[in-house]
């Protein structure tokens, strides 16, 4: 029986990923390494026809890696489920395989699938970084293969992105809502903070100042990001007497719909006494009473952009990073 990668590792005590790196002719190891290597892996009976029928062909397997730190904001739901369906229509279309794979973050698990990682038939990695930071990244950039960071974006770490406009998307609703209803909007702001929430906010509190309100002055609310949660949250500050705004943006539809449970339950009325506007347009912020006026995000688009950079970068190799930011669009409907 032939020796597989991780065999020739642990026999010449290198780690998986040099070992990688020499067989499939990789820069990051140096000659005397790869030649070590190689020569071990023709004595111990290294089946090298996997890698020959890889480097031969144009098509390979793309791995769409779902990072979960928390999973409070990463779940099953109809975003990602669009945003996973983009990436696999593009593969589809481009004749490559597609393995969609969960990371739940803990160092032996991450250490130990990024090591899997390298002796698979990975030709480049779509990883998910809602949940992520930017630390968390970076073994991901030591993998010998082209990477795509997908919704999110760090000022810190060099790679290429496909992301979401998140501040746009949060300055159309705050703006739409004050120009609405002349007052000063407040904000479901979610409790668990990512980068793409702390976007929103950024774009929030711009449009407040921007119509030359006082960012200090807006009723915000801390939200779990879930409809459950939030409604939870929200009927209990309702119960508790707290001082409500004429109209909100929420970080996202799960909160907005969660919110906007516990206001009708209290006697409120939507959008004639407090109006909403989430964020994400969701497939079922259209079938709930009333409908969610929310911000639209091309969520299967972002899945095959990110596709397309990936698949450019590995039959192009040595290309610059680039950040690709989708704009988004607001849609009204009859909550705000």
């Amino acid at each position: 029986m032939s020796i597989t990668a991780k065999g020739l590792a642990k026999k010449l005590n290198l780690s998986a990923a040099a070992v990688s790196m020499a067989l499939n002719n990789k820069p990051g190891v140096s000659t005397a390494t790869r030649r070590m290597v190689l020569d071990a892996a023709d004595k111990y009976g290294y089946d090298f026809s996997k890698i020959y029928e890889k480097q031969m062909s144009k098509t390979g397997t793309i791995y769409f890696i779902i990072y979960k730190k928390h999973g409070a904001v990463v779940a099953d739901t109809p975003f990602f489920e669009q945003v996973s369906d983009g990436i696999l229509k593009e593969c589809q279309k481009q004749d490559y395989k597609l393995n969609i794979t969960y990371i739940f973050e803990d160092e032996t698990t991450v250490s130990r699938q990024i090591s899997d990682l390298l002796v698979s038939d990975c030709s480049g990695v779509i990883l998910l970084g809602t949940e992520m930071e930017a630390e968390d990244v970076l073994p991901f950039l030591e993998l010998p293969f082209p990477l795509v960071l997908l919704d999110t974006y760090f000022e810190t770490v060099s790679c290429n992105c496909v992301l979401i406009n998140n501040v746009q998307g949060a300055y159309l609703a705050a703006t739409n809502l004050i120009r609405t209803y002349k007052t000063q909007p407040g904000y479901l702001q979610s409790a668990y903070q990512i980068s793409n929430f702390a976007e929103r906010s950024s774009g929030f509190y711009k449009a407040v100042r921007s119509c030359g309100m006082s960012a200090r002055k807006s009723i915000f609310h801390l939200l779990t990001p879930s409809i459950e949660g939030a409604y939870e949250d929200m009927k209990e500050l309702i119960r508790n007497g707290e001082e409500l705004a004429r109209s909100y943006f929420a970080d996202n539809d799960l909160i907005a719909i969660g919110a906007m449970k516990a206001i009708k339950e209290a006697g409120y009325r939507i959008p004639e006494d407090i109006a909403v506007i989430g964020f994400d347009n969701l497939p079922f912020a259209a079938v709930f009473e009333p409908a969610l006026s929310t911000v639209n995000v091309a969520k299967q688009y972002m899945g095959a952009a990110a596709a397309q950079r990936l698949i450019s970068l590995i039959r192009e190799p040595g290309q610059p990073p680039v950040k690709t930011e989708l704009a988004t669009t607001l849609i009204r409907r009859n909550s705000g």
